[in-house]
């Protein structure tokens, strides 16, 4: 008779999720998976819905003994802090993080299970799969899947398994957690980079595979677009100076086209109409971009991609430069040495 596939435990970060959070918790709780299962969604201080939102799903899953909601409070809103308190509420081997916007493909954690025994790895991820509701989130979902929007990066394009830096939310095995003692919660954005990072340090494989798929809900505005990813570049700049050699030109192309877009602006406006040639042409390859991104898309989706591009590019570039050393300073200090399992004798 074989044996039952492991225990898992499920955590979400949420804040301000009243929209996707009911819909995120039902693909966790209609996975095929035969294993037992709970879900731990750490609550921050929101100001919609979110926390009667979730009481209704602790609720209507109270006399589930396979798939069961509870709640933990995370007074500080912050996502690090939420993934650790949840952490610590859970008890089953495998942990697998989700956010309130994400929605699992019915055989993610079966799968993710299965490569974990496969590999070895000690966490294992896959795609973050964007898709939009309307016609800016199309054209968003469209920018954030495409290689002019994002460069090489595999979780959001695509690529073969294997080893990795670093993977989308994660299945983790829960000694590779609590060997690291969690997440650094000084890292509010990039949390995931850095306790992978402690992870392969201590000698763990970190695997990525296209198998797993996670669908992602982008942000609804240009506006929470924009403060996403300047958060990026501002935490990536961090990442970059509490690990030197980590940095590659995908990183840098945002920032550079920012100097150089500046640049061109304040010679055509100073000196000679030639300086209009390096914003217009950046404008023009966007352009050109977007029209492989969006096939198939509604018209007014595709019109928007190229305003999605240039509010991901700039608002990361923007990010990166004004990255202040003052917070890579703090964080460095933050810094824990990756734990490393003690041998058998």
């Amino acid at each position: 008779m074989p044996a039952a596939p492991p225990a898992v435990s499920v955590i979400m970060p949420v804040l301000n999720e009243e929209r996707h959070l009911r819909d995120a918790v039902r693909h966790i709780l209609q996975q095929d998976y035969a294993g037992e299962m709970e879900v731990v969604i750490a609550l921050g201080p929101s100001t919609d819905r979110t926390d009667e939102i979730a009481a209704e799903l602790v609720r209507e899953t109270a006399s589930n003994p396979w798939g069961r909601v509870h709640t933990v409070p995370n007074p500080t809103g912050r996502t690090p802090a939420a993934l650790n308190a949840a952490i610590r509420a859970s008890r089953h081997p495998i942990v697998v993080r989700v956010d309130g916007h994400g929605m699992l493909s019915p055989n993610y954690i079966a799968t993710a299970v299965r490569l974990l025994e496969e590999t070895g790895a000690q966490n294992v991820g896959g795609i973050m799969h964007a898709e939009g509701e309307n016609d800016w989130e199309h054209a968003v979902a469209a920018a954030m899947t495409s290689k002019i929007g994002v460069g090489n990066a595999a979780f959001h394009t695509g690529g073969g398994a294997g080893p990795a830096e670093t993977v989308y939310l994660g299945v983790f095995r829960r000694e590779a957690l609590e060997q690291q003692g969690g997440y650094n919660e000084e890292f509010i954005r990039a949390q995931d980079w850095e306790l992978n990072f402690r992870i392969r340090e201590a000698g763990g494989l970190i695997w990525f595979s296209p198998e797993l798929r996670v669908q992602y809900r982008p942000r609804p505005s240009v506006k929470a677009l924009a403060k996403q990813y300047k958060d990026y570049g501002r935490w990536r700049h961090v990442v970059a100076r509490y690990h030197s050699g980590s940095i590659n030109l995908r990183y840098l192309a945002p920032p550079t086209a920012v100097c150089a877009i500046a640049a061109g602006l304040v010679v055509g406006a100073t000196l000679t109409p030639l300086g209009f040639v390096i914003p217009g042409g950046y404008l023009a390859v966007i352009a050109a971009g977007s029209v492989p991104a969006g096939k198939g898309l509604p018209l007014k989706a595709r019109l928007q991609i190229p305003v999605a591009l240039a509010t991901m590019h700039m608002s990361w570039g923007f990010g990166f430069l004004t990255s202040p050393r003052s917070l890579a300073r703090k964080v460095i200090e933050s810094r824990r040495p990756a734990v490393t399992a003690p041998t058998q004798a």
